[in-house]
């Protein structure tokens, strides 16, 4: 392994092409040595492999993301970086509030109220769907968790930072840039409210139960100690920023039901089990991850493959989607294909495989399918005309999304 060529430039130059064809040129094979960063990597693929990569006696996530990647999509300290005890209480805070059907369906709720308000205010003229969706939910999920500010520039000035973080964590220059600043922004800002909950003096609303704010600042780690304040603006951000996130697929919803008119009647007649099931194809259709990672704990073994310890293990995400041993028909887009049940733990892989209570899959895959199935069927609805634009989604780009943002041109009139 240590033989091989860097293909670091390659990865950078072909974005999403870049592991399908990396197997290509090995047969396919379900491990595929290489090399990137100037360390050792092998690429892995298929269902057998999606159970050994969350298997943590296999691999390690602690040491596996690059300084740049923590430096503007997770953020140092992130549960992202943690292994074993330590991650399973850290990630408690998480699938405690992000996983329940209550939280799930008022996120929802909130994201479609906050869209519909955007939309009002924009009648009659034409807007970015990508930008605009971007601040309704930055404002949804800010009052969701109890941040004190929903509305008004603050909240666009979070929805732009939380869409730098993510469109400039894989690629050198100015988007890469941009991403660092807006991150350590945000982390300032947070880390002050932080402080502030903690003595009493943040802006707060009435409420029950404890707002996620208040259980990231009183949360503590698998030792019993606090949060730093960083770690726990750190933490803060990583339910916000993927919310805000969620605005790469409804961008793709869009451009599906722009594509697909007949998808979108359909979605129209069921808002229920269709829309969810619209929701599973769009996240499977549409690129997002290109790959995740982690490190082999131990010296292992796939597929005939040595796997030394340390080395750097790749997980093939677009590969999987597209695997016709997988999926018929694998390049039409078919809602159907799920209607009726759910996709298994290794099958659906947008946003990690394995148990999202205890291992690595993120738990807020199930706000992602909620709100993205609730704001799909709202923009089926709403009749959105699209001018001539380009809506190339370019494959090199990592992440990608349609060239133009999805422009479109707001009725006078709405839909009651």
């Amino acid at each position: 392994m240590d033989l091989l060529a860097d293909n670091t430039l390659a990865l950078l130059a072909r974005g999403y092409a870049w592991a399908p064809g990396l197997r290509r040129r090995h047969a396919d094979s379900p491990a595929v040595p290489t090399r990137l960063m100037g360390r050792p990597a092998v690429l892995l693929h298929g269902p057998a492999a999606v159970d050994f990569f969350y298997d943590e006696r296999h691999v390690l996530r602690h040491g596996a993301l690059p300084g740049p990647v923590l430096d503007t999509l997770f953020g140092r300290g992130a549960v992202h970086t943690l292994d074993g005890e330590t991650h399973r209480v850290r990630k408690e805070l998480f699938t405690t509030r992000l996983m329940t059907p209550e939280g799930v369906d008022a996120l929802g709720r909130l994201a479609r109220e906050h869209w519909l308000r955007t939309v009002d205010g924009l009648r009659g003229r034409r807007a970015v769907l990508f930008d605009e969706m971007a601040v309704a939910l930055a404002g949804a999920v800010c009052e969701w968790s109890g941040v004190p500010f929903a509305d008004g520039p603050t909240t666009r000035r979070l929805a732009e930072d939380c869409v730098a973080m993510v469109d400039g964590f894989a690629t050198p220059g100015p988007r890469h840039v941009k991403a660092r600043r807006a991150r350590s922004r945000q982390e300032a800002g947070f880390t002050r409210l932080i402080g502030d909950v903690r003595r009493g003096t943040a802006d707060s609303r009435p409420s029950g139960a404890p707002t996620v704010l208040e259980a990231v600042a009183g949360h503590r780690d698998a030792d019993g100690s606090p949060l730093d304040l960083h770690t726990a603006a750190v933490e803060l951000l990583n339910v916000l920023r993927p919310t805000v996130a969620i605005t790469w697929f409804t961008a793709f919803a869009a451009h599906a039901l722009h594509r697909f008119p007949e998808v979108r009647e359909e979605l129209r007649a069921d808002d229920g089990p269709y829309a969810r099931a619209f929701a599973h194809e769009v996240r499977r259709c549409y690129p997002f991850v290109p790959f995740v990672g982690g490190l082999a704990a131990r010296d292992l073994r796939f597929d005939g493959q040595d796997v030394p310890e340390g080395t750097l293990v790749l997980l093939d995400v677009p590969g999987h989607h597209r695997d016709p041993g997988l999926w018929p028909e694998p390049d039409r887009f078919d809602p159907r294909r799920f209607l009726g049940r759910e996709p298994g733990p290794g099958e659906l892989i947008p946003q990690g495989g394995g148990d999202a209570r205890t291992g690595h899959r993120c738990p807020g895959e199930d706000i992602t399918v909620h709100t993205l199935a609730t704001l799909a069927a709202v923009l089926a609805d709403l009749e959105l005309d699209m001018p001539e634009q380009d809506l190339g989604i370019p494959v090199r780009r990592i992440p990608t999304r349609p060239r133009s943002g999805v422009v479109v041109r707001i009725p006078t009139r709405l839909p009651a």
